[in-house]
């Protein structure tokens, strides 16, 4: 566990145990936040192996350069996987290889949600205008 998400949980507990019951929802975001990013380091992303299973952080992400550009590989904690190639024309990614085509929504200003084959991933992500070449 690293140093960054025992002092964000140290906080939450410290804040929760204080002030009569209710707790400063800023400092919860940001410690939830502190705890997400700390994860994103980590390489842990949300993921959700069926469309019915709950998302958890325990999919793991490597990333390698190929000739048609930057391939993610995200790996399932039951040992499947899938490859991600991210894309420069403002689609995020799409599948790097295999028949089933990658789709692709935006959860916020930082981060996609990607379904392919029944699986679903949250990656973080810059959203925004594509720049012109």
């Amino acid at each position: 566990m690293s140093m960054r998400i025992f002092n964000g949980l140290a906080v939450a507990l410290l804040v929760g145990g204080c002030g009569g019951g209710t707790a400063d929802t800023g400092v919860l975001a940001n410690v939830e936040a502190e705890q997400r990013a700390a994860a994103e380091e980590s390489g842990l992303i949300e993921c959700s192996p069926g469309a019915d299973a709950p998302f958890a952080r325990d999919c793991t992400i490597e990333q390698t350069a190929s000739t048609e550009g930057t391939v993610l590989t995200v790996h399932q904690r039951d040992g499947a996987f899938h490859r991600l190639l991210i894309t420069r024309d403002g689609r995020g990614v799409v599948a790097a290889d295999g028949s089933e085509a990658a789709k692709v929504a935006i959860l916020g200003k930082d981060r996609i949600e990607v379904a392919i084959g029944g699986a679903r991933y949250r990656l973080p992500a810059t959203v925004g205008p594509v720049a012109k070449r």
